[in-house]
C-alpha cells in the first residue's frame, strides 16, 4: 500500500529536489500536474527579462543588437546537448507550427520524385493540419500510418504521444524510414527536457520542438529547429527572410540563403522570449538530461502504481523505456473532473475524449504532488 509518507520519503531522497527552489511558486499548496503543457517560471527568468528591459533595451537601445543578432543560434547551442545535437545544428525561433511547415517543405525538396507524406491520424493536431495544408497546396497525398514507406517523401512523427505518453523507438523507426528512401521530421515537443535522447545516435537529421513545456520557457516561448550538419547547405525552406541571408545587412536584391543552420531563420527574433527560453533551457542543461529522465521515470512509475492502487485505468505504457513524462488516466467524466479540481488548486490537463493527463515535470513536480493529485481523483 502506497502512502503519502512514502511520497514524502521519495521527495526527501530526490537529488533534483533543490531545483524546485529555483522556480517562482507563490502558492506552494497548488498541486501542479500540467507542466507538460506549460512549465513553471524560473526565478531567474523574471530577473533576466527585467535586465533585458532596463539595460539592453532601455539603456543601450539599438546598440544591443550587437549581441542580440545571433541569439537564436547561441540559445540553440545551449539546447543542442539536451537532444544529442552538435553545436551549430539547432536554432531557436518562431513557433512549432511554422517550424513544422518549414522542415516538411525542406524535406520534400530533398526528396524529389515522391509525392506522399506519412503521418499518424492520431498525431498532434498542428502537425496534421500543417501536413494537410502542404499536401493540398502541392498536390501531394497524405497517408495515415507508417506500414508502407517505399513511395513516401517525408514521414512526420511525434517522439512521444501527446495523449498516452507512449514513446516511439526513434532509432529503429528512423532507420526503417531511411531504408525505404523516406526522410523523417521528428516532433520532440513532449520529449525535449523530459527524456534523454541522442538524435545523432538515432540517425535523425530533422527535428522540431517547443520550449514552453518541460523546458519552462514561458507561454508562447519560441520553438526550435534541428538540421544535421550534412543537410544544412542543401535544405531549402519556403519562407525567405532577411535573417537567413548570407550578408544580412547588405540588403541585396536577391535572397541568397546561408549555408549553416541560420538558413532556417525568418525575420527579426523575439528577444524577450528568447531570453526567457534560454533560462529554462540552461536549467535543464545544468540538471542534466540523465538525471531528469531518471526522475521522470520514477514519477510516472509512482503514478502508474497509484493508479493501480486507486482503481484508475491508464493506457500509458508500464515499461519506463516506452513512455514519456506524463501519465494518461481514463475517466468517463474527465473534462468535468479536471475543471472541478482546478477550482481546488489541483491542476491536471484534459484531452478528448476521456483522458486526464498528469504531467510530471522533474525539476518542479514532487512525488507528493503526484500522490495528492491522483488521490483527489474520483473513482469512475
Amino acid at each position: 500500500m502506497i502512502t503519502r509518507d512514502d511520497a514524502l520519503a521519495l521527495d526527501a531522497a530526490d537529488p533534483l529536489a533543490s531545483f524546485r527552489d529555483r522556480f517562482h511558486i507563490p502558492n506552494p499548496s497548488v498541486v501542479y500536474l500540467d507542466g507538460n503543457s506549460l512549465g513553471m517560471p524560473p526565478k531567474r527568468t523574471l530577473e533576466r527579462i527585467s535586465e533585458i528591459y532596463h539595460h539592453d533595451w532601455a539603456t543601450d537601445l539599438i546598440r544591443s543588437w550587437d549581441h542580440w543578432v545571433d541569439m537564436p543560434q547561441r540559445v540553440g547551442d545551449v539546447l543542442a546537448p539536451l537532444i544529442g545535437a552538435h553545436p551549430g545544428e539547432v536554432v531557436v525561433h518562431d513557433t512549432t507550427t511554422l517550424n513544422v511547415y518549414q522542415l516538411v517543405h525542406g524535406a520534400i525538396g530533398l526528396n524529389p520524385g515522391r509525392t506522399v507524406i506519412a503521418i499518424s491520424e492520431h498525431d498532434f493536431p498542428t502537425d496534421r493540419y500543417v501536413v494537410d495544408g502542404i499536401a493540398e497546396a502541392l498536390g501531394y497525398t497524405v497517408r495515415h500510418g507508417f506500414d508502407r514507406l517505399d513511395d513516401v517523401a517525408v514521414v512526420v512523427r511525434s517522439v512521444i504521444d501527446y495523449r498516452t505518453a507512449e514513446l516511439v523507438d526513434v532509432k529503429a523507426e528512423t532507420a526503417r524510414a531511411h531504408a525505404a528512401g523516406a526522410l523523417v521530421v521528428w516532433d520532440l515537443s513532449h520529449a525535449v527536457g523530459a527524456i534523454e535522447i541522442d538524435l545523432h545516435d538515432c540517425g535523425a537529421q530533422l527535428a522540431i520542438g517547443c520550449s514552453y513545456k518541460f523546458l519552462n520557457g514561458g507561454p508562447g516561448a519560441p520553438a526550435w529547429t534541428y538540421v544535421a550538419k550534412e543537410l544544412q547547405a542543401s535544405i531549402r525552406q519556403p519562407i525567405w527572410g532577411w535573417f537567413a541571408t548570407e550578408d544580412q545587412f547588405a540588403m541585396g536584391p536577391e535572397f541568397r540563403p546561408r549555408a549553416d543552420i541560420a538558413r532556417m531563420l525568418l525575420g527579426t527574433p523575439t528577444i524577450m522570449a528568447l531570453a526567457a527560453a534560454e533560462v529554462g533551457i540552461a536549467l535543464s542543461a545544468e540538471a542534466g538530461m540523465r538525471a531528469i529522465h531518471t526522475k521522470g521515470s520514477a514519477l510516472t512509475g509512482f503514478a502508474i502504481d497509484l493508479c493501480d492502487q486507486l482503481g484508475l485505468a491508464t493506457p500509458t505504457p508500464r515499461d519506463p523505456a516506452r513512455r514519456g513524462n506524463h501519465v494518461a488516466i481514463e475517466h468517463p467524466q474527465a473534462k468535468a473532473v479536471v475543471k472541478e479540481l482546478a477550482a481546488s488548486d489541483i491542476l491536471f490537463d484534459f484531452r478528448e475524449p476521456n483522458i486526464i493527463r498528469a504531467g510530471c515535470s522533474p525539476l518542479t513536480t514532487r512525488f507528493v504532488d503526484v500522490y495528492d493529485g491522483l488521490a483527489a481523483l474520483p473513482r469512475p
